[in-house]
């Protein structure tokens, strides 16, 4: 079937982490972390409803500002997803800036930032450019298993991770798959268009069979012209150390991932500098993924030092996985 999102790093696997994921069939997208962003077209950046940032380190977070200058001037509102004490960091970067002339532009771009607490919190503050980005805090809300974002097509999850500070994972999950035998539909009279994307929000939101859509019954059309199957799941973690309890977590968070998206720093021969730079090497990188159970893997985050030699990199996590299928 093919996947409602697709997903792409905007740096590729040496440039600062920033994974683009994009929805097919609706102008809209999100962002997992946010690197420097001089490679993603601005209609790209137009597009995303929402950003989740793994921590502030500069080439994970460089990215705000380009962010906001793209947007500024627009009436939308930017959600944002952050580790503790990410409020603060936001409001830091805003401040750097004069914005004496932002409440002239006809749109209020709003930033909606979430900062993510161990117990499970959430701390919320908005950003208004009418109201020069002076932070204003909001009520407090919860994110139970760490889910961040649950809409009827899909849900967000984080998990807490050790980088020597508070470091966040993420899964995005398809909830249903809906695939649409454009042949059946004409063999039913019916032609394809913009109303498919109100049949398929209709599969996912588990209307009744009776509802209409299109002038037919949706459990007509389930029936004769959709195929209907798990969704997708993508999962992304970057910047962690390798030690059990960040392999438990990570196993859970990204369990029988369709696609996920590991750091792959060192050769498992530079270990011990790994650990102490609090990352993974790519033979590490995959048994995470082993343990896992994920289907494909995408290693990144490469240090520069590789340039050249990413084979090395790829053939280690390849080889991690391979063992571990072998020995299972």
């Amino acid at each position: 079937m093919r996947p409602i999102v697709s997903a792409a790093l905007v740096n590729g696997e040496f440039g600062d982490p920033a994974l683009y994921l994009d929805f097919r069939d609706e102008k809209r997208a999100l962002l997992f972390d946010l690197g420097e962003l001089g490679a993603l077209l601005p209609k790209k950046i137009l597009r995303l409803s929402d950003v989740f940032v793994s921590h502030a380190h500069m080439d994970h977070f460089a990215g705000l500002d380009r962010l906001v200058r793209v947007c500024l001037g627009r009436g939308s509102v930017l959600r944002l997803y952050g580790p503790p004490g990410f409020r603060d960091r936001v409001e830091h970067k805003l401040g750097a800036y004069t914005w004496n002339l932002a409440e002239r532009y006809p749109g209020d771009f709003t930033l909606l930032a979430h900062e993510i607490e161990g117990d499970g919190r959430v701390r919320k503050a908005q950003f208004r450019s009418q109201a020069n980005f002076v932070r204003e805090n909001l009520a407090d809300a919860l994110s139970p298993g760490g889910l961040l974002l649950d809409e009827p097509r899909f849900r967000v999850r984080a998990a807490f991770l050790d980088h020597g500070i508070p470091c966040l994972g993420f899964a995005l999950e398809e909830k249903t798959h809906v695939n649409v035998w454009k042949n059946r539909l004409a063999e039913m009279g019916l032609p394809v268009g913009p109303w498919l994307n109100d049949l398929k929000r209709a599969v996912a939101e588990g209307l009744p069979d009776d509802a209409p859509i299109h002038g037919r019954a949706l459990g007509e059309l389930k029936a004769r012209a959709l195929q209907i199957a798990p969704g997708q799941k993508i999962a992304y973690v970057t910047d962690i150390v390798y030690h059990a309890e960040n392999e438990a977590r990570v196993a859970r968070l990204a369990a029988d991932a369709d696609l996920l998206f590991i750091e792959s720093v060192f050769l498992s021969s530079e270990a011990e500098h790994a650990a102490r730079k609090f990352h993974l090497t790519a033979e590490q990188a995959g048994r995470i993924a082993r343990a896992a159970r994920a289907r494909n893997v995408v290693p990144f985050h490469f240090s520069p030092r590789y340039l050249g030699r990413e084979a090395e990199l790829r053939a280690e996590v390849i080889t991690a996985l391979a063992t571990g299928h072998k020995a299972g």
